[in-house]
């Protein structure tokens, strides 16, 4: 019970420190799983119309890392994320994006695949509407969380499963 206690505080004091580096206004998509632990997601917003995507390279919207920060012990992609804080990168393509989950949460750090605990594909899709802005998104179903992001016509998602 200590230790449960423990890493729940460390979550914490990681994300304050996070939180407390970016000078830039960022926004919380959250899963609030059905035995009451959480995934969430910070990123900044951004406008479709000022930041712009390059195919197959990895993603930092306004600038900065999106951070995942989750309580439980996730599986995605094949992998094993433990309970942490991570950077997560979208990595966008014409027909697919890609997403890679990353150990390295040093706030300002240069993108370094070798720290990469998993890069997946996303399932994407062309909406007919464009987003004018990044959204991001938690859908909950049982023990998934699915990553939803909508940047522009592109709607890619990251389904997530909790152990």
């Amino acid at each position: 019970m200590f230790r449960a206690y423990f890493v729940v505080a460390v979550l914490f004091l990681l994300a304050a420190a996070c939180f407390a580096q970016q000078s830039e206004p960022s926004s919380t998509a959250s899963c609030n799983l059905d035995d009451g632990r959480q995934i969430y997601i910070r990123y900044n917003p951004v406008s479709s119309k000022n930041d712009k995507l390059a195919n197959g390279k990895p993603w930092t919207p306004g600038g900065a890392a999106m951070t995942l920060f989750t309580e439980v012990q996730l599986s995605f992609g094949g992998s094993t994320i433990p309970v942490g804080a991570y950077t997560v990168y979208p990595i966008p393509a014409k027909d697919k994006w890609t997403l890679a989950v990353n150990r390295n949460v040093t706030v300002g750090a240069a993108y370094d695949e070798k720290q990469d605990i998993v890069r997946a594909p996303m399932e994407t899709d062309q909406v007919s509407q464009a987003a004018d802005s990044l959204e991001v998104a938690f859908a909950h179903v049982g023990d998934k969380c699915t990553l939803r992001i909508y940047f522009g016509k592109s709607a890619s998602f990251a389904p997530f499963t909790a152990r």
